[in-house]
């Protein structure tokens, strides 16, 4: 039976990446030596790491000046990375969900945080609106998609001062203006590669301006210099990136990549509104998440959400069920979803309420 991988992360990848991968893992670039083995300093290692970075400065029209690092650690250790090299005095956070309080709690051993605002109250249900960014902030942060909650900021905020986004979860997915950005990262294991990889895109003028000592590893000067090649990096995930990266640009890019993200959400959010079953979270939809649809059982319908997972694994769909915190379900529409994969949820969910 074939599957529908609605996982929120690690998740689905392209059929292109997958093959590409498990060539390499048997023998890569016909060197007679399994990716996993082969030396990270190997000139034909060297070549995948050149081509994937050129690829995202190209994919994501990233102007001279910045540098695209491939880290370790997950978003999560950009969370302590961000505030490191770039607070001294103050910057700004919004609280939009769980990985954006994270980040919060991190930025406040290195600086004053101001929180402009916070859709806590509502179980993050929102986007907060009409707040303003603290004055003589060093920079703002966000989060821009809430994997959680299912909330999504799409648009470059205007703020008075510099930007910085974790978009671990949507990046590839729209164009970004990097003109008013110091940094984005992202880790890999949503749009892009396995688990095991993060990218960082920093302005490089942006550095060096906190009077702090940073330890090595954690000082983004020093994977500039190196070439993100300071300590042995994540091969095999940068690799199955390089494939990704490939796959989008031979789909058309960003742009044919978010016309078919938008298309797939609009057809699931649809589905959601007009059934008598099923109701989303997040209610306004400027606020909802194209890659991340988060929806529960209306009330009367609440006992019957354990079936309807069952109903949807015997039609081959997985990993719909919904965060601990929020309950009911969520499915992630990522790049690599098809649109066949929400157009079986659907029926399923017609169906569904249908028997019912």
């Amino acid at each position: 039976m074939k599957k529908h991988n609605f996982y929120a992360g690690p998740s689905i990848l392209s059929d292109y990446t997958i093959k590409n991968t498990a060539e390499a893992i048997l023998n890569f670039a016909d060197t007679g030596l399994s990716v996993l083995e082969v030396s990270h300093r190997s000139k034909e290692f060297q070549a995948v790491i050149d081509e994937a970075t050129a690829l995202v400065k190209e994919l994501l029209d990233i102007p001279e000046g910045f540098s695209v690092l491939w880290l370790g650690g997950g978003a999560s250790m950009q969370f302590c990375m961000i505030p490191y090299n770039f607070l001294s005095t103050k910057a700004s956070y919004i609280d939009t969900g769980t990985w954006a309080s994270n980040a919060i709690k991190e930025a406040k051993l290195f600086g004053e945080v101001d929180v402009v605002a916070s859709s806590k109250d509502a179980n993050y249900s929102y986007i907060p609106r009409d707040w303003k960014v603290a004055e003589g902030s060093q920079y703002f942060h966000y989060t821009s998609n809430n994997t959680i909650y299912g909330t999504e900021i799409r648009k470059d905020p205007d703020v008075p001062c510099p930007m910085i986004a974790d978009m671990s979860s949507d990046i590839f997915s729209r164009p970004i203006d990097f003109s008013k950005y110091i940094a984005v990262y992202a880790g890999a294991q949503k749009n892009l590669a396995p688990a095991g990889v993060t990218i960082a895109i920093v302005r490089d003028d942006a550095l060096g301006h906190v009077d702090r000592q940073i330890p090595t590893m954690l000082d983004y000067r020093t994977h500039i210099k190196k070439g993100s090649m300071f300590n042995t990096p994540p091969v095999l995930p940068i690799f199955s990136a390089l494939q990704t990266l490939r796959y989008y640009k031979a789909l058309g890019g960003l742009k044919e990549l978010e016309r078919r993200d938008l298309a797939k959400a609009a057809a699931l959010y649809e589905t959601i509104d007009a059934s008598r079953m099923f109701e989303g979270t997040v209610t306004n939809p400027d606020d909802r998440s194209i890659m991340n649809v988060c929806f529960v059982m209306k009330p009367e319908y609440k006992d019957l959400e354990g079936e309807f997972i069952s109903f949807c694994s015997e039609r081959g769909i997985v990993g719909i069920k919904g965060h601990r915190s929020v309950g009911g379900f969520r499915a992630s529409l990522y790049n690599a979803l098809p649109m066949e994969s929400v157009q079986v949820l659907i029926e399923a969910m017609k169906d569904f309420e249908y028997k019912h």
